[in-house]
């Protein structure tokens, strides 16, 4: 099934279905439609045999006699039958039983004026001939049987049945020394016993021409059902397949194109959306890595013209011992320069790819933040930057202490290096619920709309960060994320050309908050924004 198309694979298992409904739908029909015709024609001989037995009782209870076999003079012919059936239908139409009864005796069969049997001729009169009626007396005589009958007889109950003063119903396969299916009822009433039968040709043919039915029906439903399955699968596939062939377009050199989405909004249109979403993921890692390739050779070709310049001075012309000392010196300095990005790469690397592990222990951050700023206020000295800071104290957090002072360090030492002469810095660190809030804002050269969000990619460095020709290789920002992201943290950066620069860190906390009036922020330096 694996080879198979889609578009098959929903066409048989849509018929499949289709085929087993129609099985069941079938099955179910005939078997209601043959228990109502059984239960049906059951009630009409339960019917029947109540009539007869109450005609006989009545009968019985105006005469006061017994039962006794119906005698006949004479025999039959075909023409006074034939009488008979015309009497039944002229009474149909407007006579009464009385006349109706004289007109089928007068020229036919010299019947018997017993009133009980004259009842029972007058009750036959209103059933089809298709009934077949046996009446016996206490002791198993049979006294009555209808004329379709002829010298056949129905089977009585048997003791134990007429004991229990049930009625039965039951078929009998052979009847009048041929093959034919009779419905019988049979009764013991306080007078008779009663047997009442009917053919099952009417059923029989009604259930044939429905299985008939069925059977020709259900090929036709299932062939119609499966075309239409097809055509639906390949309408409904259709989407599918041109998506395909779109995708198949786009390539590692046109990520900027996009599938063409539908209006609609079904699973088609959200496939395509989802699509969408990754193929303009891919093209920002693929912007990205080509970014990356180009900031890599930019970084690592200026240290290397260096030295190559360099080298071929030192060897070019005799130097004093002292020139060599000094050419030596510059190029260890690019060499220690290159091996720093390569170092800071493989660090980037490999905390991407999980391999950096991160200690867990509890950090006294207020106390760390305490010695960044004493740090940041000998370092920002000879700059003329004033360094202040407001330090709520006993804020503990769960992490790796020198990863976390490798990141604040990186932060500290770009806002001194990003300020000019005579500038300020403010480190604020609060508790909020369950998070440290930590800011650095500056007074320095600020950065631009479209440069503050590449700000913590690799390599990036602002165009005025580079007209300052200050040092630094565009991956301090990136580690330093990578290091707030695994404390759980959170950072972000704002900013205004010409006004200064805002990091904001949130960090989650270990210890419950204190009340502030007890522990007020430490401060050291003045406060630039007070």
């Amino acid at each position: 099934m694996k080879s198979i198309s889609l578009r098959f694979r929903l066409v048989f298992w849509y018929s499949a279905i289709v085929t087993l409904t129609l099985l069941v739908f079938g099955i179910a029909a005939y078997l209601t439609v043959s228990k109502d015709l059984y239960q049906n024609l059951d009630a009409s001989l339960e019917r029947v045999a109540t009539s007869l037995d109450f005609i006989i009782k009545k009968k019985q209870k105006e005469t006061m006699q017994p039962l006794r076999p119906a005698t006949q003079r004479r025999k039959k012919s075909r023409r006074n039958q034939q009488e008979i059936t015309d009497s039944f239908a002229f009474f149909r139409n407007s006579t009464t039983i009385a006349d109706t009864m004289r007109m089928s005796r007068s020229d036919s069969s010299e019947i018997d004026e017993d009133p009980v049997w004259s009842a029972v001729y007058e009750h036959i009169l209103f059933n089809p001939k298709n009934y077949y009626i046996q009446i016996a007396d206490l002791n198993g005589q049979i006294v009555w049987r209808s004329e379709n009958l002829d010298t056949n007889s129905l089977p009585l109950l048997d003791q134990s049945e007429a004991t229990s003063g049930m009625s039965f119903i039951s078929t009998i396969t052979t009847f009048k020394k041929q093959q034919q299916n009779l419905r019988l009822y049979r009764k013991k009433t306080a007078k008779a016993y009663i047997t009442v039968g009917y053919s099952l040709e009417e059923i029989d043919s009604t259930l044939y021409e429905l299985f008939n039915a069925l059977l020709i029906g259900f090929p036709i439903v299932l062939f119609v059902s499966t075309l239409g399955g097809f055509i639906l699968a390949r309408i409904s596939l259709k989407p599918i397949d041109d998506l395909s062939r779109s995708a198949r377009e786009i390539t590692a050199s046109n990520l900027s194109n996009r599938l063409p989405e539908p209006k609609t909004n079904d699973e088609v249109a959200r496939l395509t959306h989802t699509l969408n979403e990754m193929i303009a993921r891919l093209e920002y890692s693929f912007s990205q890595i080509k970014q990356f390739t180009a900031d890599v050779s930019h970084e690592l070709r200026t240290p290397l013209a260096i030295l190559t310049g360099e080298l071929e001075v030192a060897l070019r012309s005799d130097k004093s011992p002292e020139e060599y000392q000094t050419l030596l010196i510059s190029a260890l300095e690019e060499v220690g320069r290159l091996s720093k990005v390569v170092r800071t790469l493989l660090d980037l690397s490999r905390a991407e790819t999980g391999q950096v592990s991160i200690e867990h222990a509890t950090v006294n951050l207020s106390s760390m933040l305490d010695d960044l700023a004493e740090d940041a206020i000998i370092l920002a000295e000879e700059r003329s930057i004033s360094v202040g800071s407001m330090i709520e104290p006993g804020i503990l957090i769960d992490g790796d202490s020198v990863r976390l002072h490798q990141a604040l360090l990186n932060i500290v030492d770009n806002a001194i290096k990003y300020t000019p002469g005579g500038g300020d810095i403010l480190m604020r660190m609060v508790r909020e619920g369950d998070r440290a809030i930590l800011r650095v804002s500056d007074t320095g050269i600020g950065i631009s709309k479209e440069h503050l969000p590449h700000i913590f990619d690799r390599f990036y460095r602002a165009d005025q960060a580079r007209s300052q020709d200050i040092q630094g290789n565009g991956l301090g920002l990136s580690i330093v994320k990578w290091i707030i992201e695994a404390h759980q943290g959170t950072i972000r950066a704002e900013s205004t050309p010409g006004k200064g620069t805002m990091i904001t860190i949130v960090l989650p906390i270990l210890d419950q908050p204190k009340p502030y009036a007890e522990h007020p922020p430490t401060f050291y330096g003045r406060n630039p924004y007070s």
